[in-house]
């Protein structure tokens, strides 16, 4: 009997191979576009799940309160803490720290690159992370001084098929953490998992660090360390937590009152930390929610699709209904029989579903970043999900137009009508396609704000010059900076140089903060942590920065280099002065320099358009730079670019000629919101796509069921025009409805979206104008097709039976 039932399903697909391939191209699509959703989601919540600890795993967030009410949580802290709960809490197994991220030159050879992904870490590393080992000893490989432990990408990129383990390979200047010199290889592991919070391509021990540089060890005030702890199973971190006042006052590190921590499961570091400086990029739940509702969105609009597309067919099935029963098929053996051929044709789609999911692997990094293989199919969960999702699919979808079919009555369908035709039937299939449009609206409302959001980001002003410049990383090569003026006076000679400065930091990049105390307008000095930019002479005039008061550093002022300090306006503003001027000439300490406060420059966007503007200081440090940034001409001009290395290779040539655009490592900052936006419009582009196949499918339908009004309309002396106006206004009412069911929808889920940004649009009314003439548009190309059609077909075809 089964067999039977899937022969004639089989039968009829291919009888009517049109409709067959719209619906199983629409169902197949909405199929693949929740899989790749499942696909996404499910690596975003499986970062760090490769440790065998995870669970006991914990990171230090290190809390500063100031007197204004204000709270900053960091991730990145001091050192001291680490030791000082391994002495006061015997119940933690493991500490591991490791450094700020370090940008370091190896040469082993001839080879030489600056590695960007480089961190100093404890011993304790590989007790607590489950990095697997391809050469080398774990439990000694970051003991000693000068040990370097590789990935096996870095070590094939220096030692090709050759064994590195004892070999040894040079490191530059790291910035003062690790001192240059020879490195050991100790270690080979596999590459760090893509699913990981914080990603390196080899670790330095961190007793070079200690070797180098020991006083930062005990300097509770000095930030450039993550802390994270190992504790022993089913262990109540509530229990720690409570302990932390007293921990904190016992080490006298509280700086009156100002500074604890608290802990956080590693688990929670990717996708729920709200904690500044994290050691590597974070992700977005909200994001997740957003795919995930979109996802469920997309095969919802399949299903309706599919279900419009089955019932358009149904005057052509009518008759075939009503002879079957006539000969003595039950209901029940119609709706198996109808049952069959639409689950045939779920299947077929889910068939087509991977194979479209198969061909767009190569592209997902492009548009998710993240890189799929075909083993992530067969992960156990994503196949349980997947068939869940196609079982679901297969009876909401077939269910309906099995039911209605199998209703239908003999006698009235001998008669010309049919169930399906009834005032129920009729307004299902409009209801229905008001939930496709009003779900597609609402997409390509979101699009549009996404767009207009992004490009707000590139059209703001920053507050300082972003174009034009180029900045050349030498990462604070003492050679380069022993010839720095030399080098900058040489840049500055070409014609294609306007100018030349040079800077610890720039916008968009890496900063330190620093300890500053300026004097308030009552007398008093109040020491705040500050972020810093060490910079030249010519960073402020370079980046073309304005100045709100005072000046800037300059040559005419040799004191400048000693006693001097420029602030931003949020600084002046933190240490109580909301006029600029009155700043100005007030003494502060810093970093053991002390004089007075000179200038205030504007406030510029040194951090992404995320983040408000941070109180800032620029400190005149031209020796702690390791950038020199170039203003110059015709930006792309490859002849510029080679003066330029020729240039750096005669007054530098121990180092690579390593430069970027500042536009486009500041932007660099969006690459998750460019992401975001590719995939956002292309699953709100699929969306529209296949609400319009249901769209064609009930204009059918609807052609169908009045076939004959339009024919006798038609011999009345109705124009073509009269008769595509009367099939399509219909249709654009629908999507007019679903425009005002959209509108609030889409308006809160952005609005929401858009907490994200400091710097954010407004929403407008006119933007889901745009989207619902957009959506009206594509209603009215897709439903006038069909209606020219049936509005040209000969009316006596249509009324000779009557």
């Amino acid at each position: 009997m089964i067999k039977n039932y899937i022969k004639i399903a089989w039968r009829n697909l291919l009888k009517n191979k049109g409709y067959s391939s719209i619906n199983i191209l629409g169902l197949a699509i909405g199929l693949a576009c929740c899989l790749l959703v499942v696909l996404y989601i499910q690596d975003e919540l499986s970062f760090d799940h490769y440790h065998a600890k995870k669970e006991r795993i914990y990171r230090v967030v290190h809390d500063w309160k100031e007197k204004n009410g204000e709270e900053t949580h960091q991730i990145w802290g001091n050192a001291p803490v680490g030791d000082a709960l391994q002495a006061d809490f015997p119940e933690i197994e493991k500490v591991v720290q490791f450094s700020g991220q370090i940008s370091i030159l190896l040469k082993h050879g001839d080879k030489a690159f600056q590695e960007e992904n480089v961190f100093c870490m404890d011993s304790t590393a590989f007790d607590v992370f489950s990095w697997q080992f391809i050469a080398g000893d774990p439990k000694t490989a970051l003991i000693a001084p000068y040990s370097i432990v590789l990935t096996e990408k870095l070590a094939k990129k220096y030692f090709g098929h050759s064994n590195p383990i004892g070999q040894t390979i040079e490191g530059g200047v790291t910035g003062g953490r690790a001192a240059p010199g020879i490195y050991t290889v100790t270690g080979v592991i596999e590459d760090v998992p893509s699913n990981s919070h914080f990603t390196f391509d080899a670790l330095l021990s961190m007793s070079s660090f200690r070797q180098s540089w020991s006083e930062v060890f005990e300097a509770w005030g000095y930030v450039d360390f993550y802390t994270y702890l190992l504790l022993p199973e089913n262990y109540d971190i509530g229990k720690l937590e409570k302990q932390v006042p007293d921990f904190v006052a016992r080490h006298d590190a509280s700086q009156e009152g100002k500074y604890s921590i608290h802990f956080e499961p590693m688990l929670g570091a990717y996708l729920n930390s709200k904690a500044d400086r994290q050691p590597g990029p974070v992700g977005n739940m909200q994001n997740i929610y957003i795919f995930a509702v979109i996802g469920v969105f997309i095969l919802c609009i399949a299903c309706v699709n599919f279900m419009n597309l089955a019932t358009s067919r149904s005057m052509e099935r009518a008759k075939e209904v009503g002879v079957r029963k006539v000969v003595g098929a039950s209901r029940k053996d119609l709706i198996v029989q109808f049952m069959s051929e639409s689950i045939l044709l779920v299947l077929c789609a889910s068939v087509l579903a991977v194979v479209f999911v198969l061909c767009l692997f190569p592209f997902m990094e492009i548009f998710a970043g993240k890189q799929f293989n075909i083993s992530s199919l067969f992960n156990s969960t994503i196949l349980l999900l997947f068939v869940g999702i196609v079982l679901t699919t297969a009876l909401v979808a077939a269910s309906y137009p099995a039911f209605v079919l199998a209703n239908f009555k003999p006698v009235k369908v001998f008669k010309g009508s049919s169930n399906s035709s009834s005032a129920g039937g009729v307004w299902l299939r409009k209801g229905l396609v008001v939930f496709q449009f009003s779900l597609s609206i609402a997409l390509i409302a979101g699009t549009y704000i996404v767009f207009s959001q992004l490009g707000h980001l590139q059209k703001k002003d920053l507050g300082f010059e972003k174009t034009q410049m180029l900045v050349v990383d030498f990462n604070y090569d003492n050679q380069v900076l022993q010839n720095l003026e030399t080098i900058k006076h040489i840049f500055a000679q070409q014609k294609d140089v306007l100018s030349v400065s040079s800077s610890r930091s720039i916008p968009g990049s890496y900063f330190p903060n620093a300890g500053t105390g300026i004097e308030l307008p009552d007398g008093e000095m109040k020491v705040l942590n500050q972020a810093i930019f060490e910079v030249d002479l010519d960073f402020i005039p370079n980046y073309e920065i304005k100045m709100a008061a005072g000046r800037a550093y300059s040559r005419d002022f040799p004191v400048d280099t000693i006693h001097s300090l420029v602030v931003n306006e949020a600084a002046a503003k933190l240490w109580g002065y909301s006029d600029p001027e009155q700043i100005i000439g007030k003494r502060f300490a810093q970093w053991g320099r002390e004089g007075q406060v000179i200038g205030v420059v504007k406030d510029f966007n040194y951090l992404s358009l995320h983040q408000k503007i941070e109180p800032l200081t620029l400190r005149l440090e031209p020796r702690s730079s390791k950038f020199i940034t170039l203003k110059i001409k015709n930006a792309g001009n490859p002849e510029t670019l080679a003066t330029l290395s020729d240039i750096w290779t005669s007054v530098a040539p121990h180092r690579p000629f390593l430069y970027t655009f500042l536009d486009d490592s500041f932007n660099r900052q969006y690459e998750a919101d460019y992401r975001f936006r590719r995939l956002f419009s292309a699953f709100s582009g699929l969306a529209l796509f296949i609400a319009s196949l249901g769209l064609l499918g009930l204009a059918t339908y609807t052609a169908q069921q009045r076939t004959k009004e339009i024919g006798v309309r038609k011999v009345l002396g109705a124009s073509t025009f009269n008769i595509v106006r009367l099939l399509s206004v219909d249709f654009l009412q629908l999507v007019t409805i679903s425009i005002f069911i959209a509108g609030p929808f889409a308006w809160w889920a952005m609005n929401k979206w858009l907490e994200d940004f400091a710097y954010r649009i407004e929403i407008q009314w006119w933007m889901f104008a745009f989207a619902g003439l957009a959506a009206l548009i594509i209603a009215l190309l897709t439903v006038s097709g069909q209606a020219i059609r049936a509005a040209l077909a000969n009316p006596v075809k249509s009324l000779r039976n009557e």
